[in-house]
């Protein structure tokens, strides 16, 4: 590398993570450089998720170190850490909505970061807030949606709102853990090629989480095969055979059902860290509800 090139964005080296004694990463390396577009792909279970949450210290390594924009993020506390949030925006695959709040107030909410204090309702938010929101959902094709409750749309539509609210915080580096997961085919491909037009617009590193291979070919420029915690494929997708990817799982699917009779198959460790997972989501959903519930009171 010469003495010009650019740091990486996200250089995480020899990571390791437990939970208990299940092993959900296991020396895992992984560097990403400005404007990649990188898809963690992998069974359920596989370490992805837990990865993701790595860089933007939601989780800690047991071992290693987890560089973002050149900070050990294990290190940073108060400040230092909400300053790294702000410009780690994360897309979330069950949207963490506020079903009760209008669609631009949720968006809205991606913004509380740059804020002294909670707000309460559309009108506490100061004017060019607004505007920005508005302009969020017309490039997510949702502005007329805007004053519709949260809940009454759609499961693609919702997720567009989450990432019109992600961009609120003008990040640097998007994640984006299994975002399609909940949805059908269709609004999958449309959810995956927004989140691609944005990143590309707006020159944005990207990491996203999937577990569908047909997606990730067409969509990453880079792809990254979890298997039980560890890195077993780092590759350029262009030119990738779905035959070839499908070596990440130690044998040959050539489909969506073929994929799921090896999900299941596979099981053991794959179960024990997706249970993992679900609990330390589900405490971040009632901490979430929680805030909600307090800045509406």
């Amino acid at each position: 590398m010469s003495s010009t090139a650019l740091p990486p964005v996200v250089a995480v080296r020899s990571v390791t993570k437990r939970f208990g004694t299940t092993v959900a990463l296991s020396d895992v390396d992984l560097t990403v450089q400005k404007g990649e577009v990188v898809v963690l792909l992998g069974l359920s279970g596989s370490g992805k998720s837990t990865l993701l949450r790595h860089l933007n210290g939601l989780e800690t390594a047991s071992s290693g170190s987890v560089l973002v924009f050149g900070e050990d993020v294990a290190t940073l506390r108060g400040s230092k850490l909400r300053s790294l949030r702000g410009v780690v925006a994360m897309i979330f695959q069950q949207f963490e909505l506020v079903p009760s709040l209008t669609v631009l107030e949720n968006v809205l909410t991606g913004a509380l970061g740059q804020l002294p204090r909670p707000r309460l309702g559309i009108r506490s938010y100061p004017k060019r807030l607004r505007r920005k929101a508005l302009h969020h959902l017309d490039r997510v094709g949702l502005l007329q949606k805007a004053y519709d409750r949260a809940d009454q749309l759609s499961g693609g539509q919702q997720q567009r709102v989450a990432i019109a609210r992600a961009l609120m915080q003008d990040p640097v580096l998007l994640l984006a853990d299994e975002p399609v997961a909940s949805l059908d085919p269709e609004s999958s491909e449309e959810v995956m090629r927004l989140i691609r037009e944005i990143a590309a617009d707006g020159g944005l590193t990207v990491v996203c989480s999937l577990h569908q291979v047909d997606l990730a070919l067409g969509w990453g420029d880079r792809i990254v095969g979890l298997r039980h915690g560890e890195v077993v494929l780092d590759t350029a997708a262009a030119g990738l055979s779905k035959e070839q990817v499908m070596e990440i799982y130690g044998k040959v699917a050539t489909s969506t059902e073929q994929l799921e009779a090896i999900q299941t198959e596979l099981g053991g460790v794959a179960a024990a860290v997706q249970a993992e997972e679900a609990g330390a989501a589900a405490v971040r959903g009632r901490r979430a509800t929680a805030r909600a519930g307090g800045d509406a009171s």
